[in-house]
């Protein structure tokens, strides 16, 4: 079982930051990532500010808990999650907010195989098939990145590929973005695009 500790020290760099998610990714997989309980020392030492080691944009999903996913405690990971982990002006500003008043020098884009917002995108590419207004809105965000999906693969073939496909495009935005362009130029933080195995329960980081 893991143990709750102080928030970590957000001065790690980005590549020690991605090893710590490795490691954490690893103790998940033994079976050694559990709710903790936490001392009331903690919850002191967090009352008075944060300092995560990481930011995650990932999916809503419930079966993809960033936490448990990376063996993370309180206040180690800042986690951003919507369905189909697009990108929108309140995503980008809750991360602008971590990495300018938090420090947070790694950022990553967490998909997950079988995400039924890119199928859904899928669909509506293929079949035109609309969903109600507000999940149109997701699925529109998600289509432009889908671009390069060939219909004739195998449907769950093509799914694997529009689920990192949809990781990609986020990052692209990211990048395209004066704010992530600055902060990338400055040398100290780091984008990395991931997608968790649902059947194993392993992150894949992208190359």
């Amino acid at each position: 079982m893991t143990t709750s500790h102080p928030p970590v020290n957000n001065q790690l760099s980005a590549d020690e930051a991605l090893q710590r998610m490795i490691d954490g990714n690893r103790k998940f997989l033994r079976g050694e990532v559990h709710f903790p309980s936490v001392p009331a020392e903690v919850f002191a030492d967090l009352a008075k500010d944060q300092r995560p080691y990481a930011m995650i944009l990932g999916c809503a999903d419930s079966r993809v808990p960033p936490e448990l996913v990376f063996g993370a405690g309180l206040g180690e990971l800042f986690v951003v999650r919507v369905a189909g982990n697009v990108f929108s002006p309140e995503v980008a500003g809750s991360l602008q907010y971590a990495g300018v008043h938090l420090h947070t020098r790694l950022l990553v884009i967490l998909g997950h195989e079988g995400c039924g917002a890119v199928k859904a995108a899928l669909k509506f590419k293929r079949q035109g098939a609309s969903e109600r207004s507000r999940i149109q809105i997701l699925i529109d965000s998600i289509l432009p990145g889908l671009s390069g999906i060939s219909p004739d693969l195998d449907p769950e073939v093509q799914l694997a590929q529009a689920v990192e496909a949809n990781v990609r495009a986020t990052m692209r935005q990211l990048l395209e973005t004066p704010e992530g362009q600055a902060r990338l130029e400055e040398g100290r933080m780091k984008l990395v695009g991931a997608v968790y195995q649902m059947a194993t329960g392993r992150v894949r980081f992208l190359e």
